[in-house]
């Protein structure tokens, strides 16, 4: 099994938005995304790299994921 690339907040943020997810709201240090009935929420911690199950949400979300 391939591992996830590693991606920090900021990386997730840009695939999201170049696959059309749009910022619906920001609180604390989370921000969710919206697009078709699915959600995405993305842990902002400048510089961290996200867990990997954040990851594979994102990936599987954008359709970049094939399992």
């Amino acid at each position: 099994m391939p591992r996830a690339p590693r991606l920090t907040a900021s990386d997730a943020e840009r695939a999201l938005l170049r696959a059309g997810f749009q910022l619906l709201r920001s609180k604390g240090s989370h921000r969710l995304y919206f697009r078709d009935g699915e959600r995405v929420v993305v842990p902002f911690h400048s510089g961290k790299i996200l867990h990997p199950k954040t990851i594979r949400q994102v990936l599987r979300s954008i359709g970049e994921d094939e399992a």
